[in-house]
């Protein structure tokens, strides 16, 4: 199925995307790879707030190109997602609802993705010249000494992306796989 998601993500829109399902994001998501969510886990560790606000919110796992003239960033493909396991069931227990990657999740990621009744969507990978299209804004909020892994707000229109793994744990991965071996 195709649909339209605006942000922040609601728990009733999460709860209506099922793993397979084509999706096109509207609006304001986050920036982070692992040396931000390094930073982000250290802050909670000495109980300070997050540099962002994380409930209902999307994260993107990019590490953009520079920004060509007339352009808001470069390249804008997606890095691989299991860099951030180790710190995504602590941001997605904090509200977080929804990543973006490539690739597989840990055990721990997916059962807190269920837990939390998030989603793990995927971008395509290679293609980060054509995501950049739909990127309409690019703001830099925090941990700008980390130059390409800094947290960036964007502003997206009709990004896309595929639910990989879905609020109750389908996870496209593995439901791909096995029906291509029975074909």
């Amino acid at each position: 199925m195709e649909q339209r998601i605006n942000t922040p993500i609601t728990s009733d829109k999460i709860s209506s995307l099922k793993s397979g399902d084509y999706c096109y994001i509207t609006g304001e998501i986050f920036v982070a790879r692992d040396a931000a969510h390094k930073r982000m886990s250290e802050a909670l560790d000495k109980g300070q707030s997050l540099p962002i606000e994380i409930e209902n919110a999307c994260i993107y796992y990019m590490g953009p190109s520079p920004a060509r003239e007339g352009r808001p960033i470069g390249s804008a493909g997606p890095t691989t997602a299991s860099r951030m396991d180790k710190y995504a069931p602590r941001l997605l227990d904090l509200g977080l609802k929804a990543m973006i990657g490539k690739g597989k999740r840990s055990q721990e990621v997916i059962d807190a993705i269920v837990r939390n009744k998030a989603v793990y969507f995927a971008a395509v990978g290679g293609a980060g010249a054509l995501l950049s299209k739909c990127i309409k804004t690019s703001e830099v909020i925090t941990y700008d000494d980390l130059g390409a892994e800094a947290i960036r707000k964007l502003y997206v229109e009709d990004f896309p992306v595929i639910v990989v793994i879905d609020s109750q744990g389908n996870n496209l991965y593995e439901t791909a796989i096995e029906k291509y071996k029975k074909i």
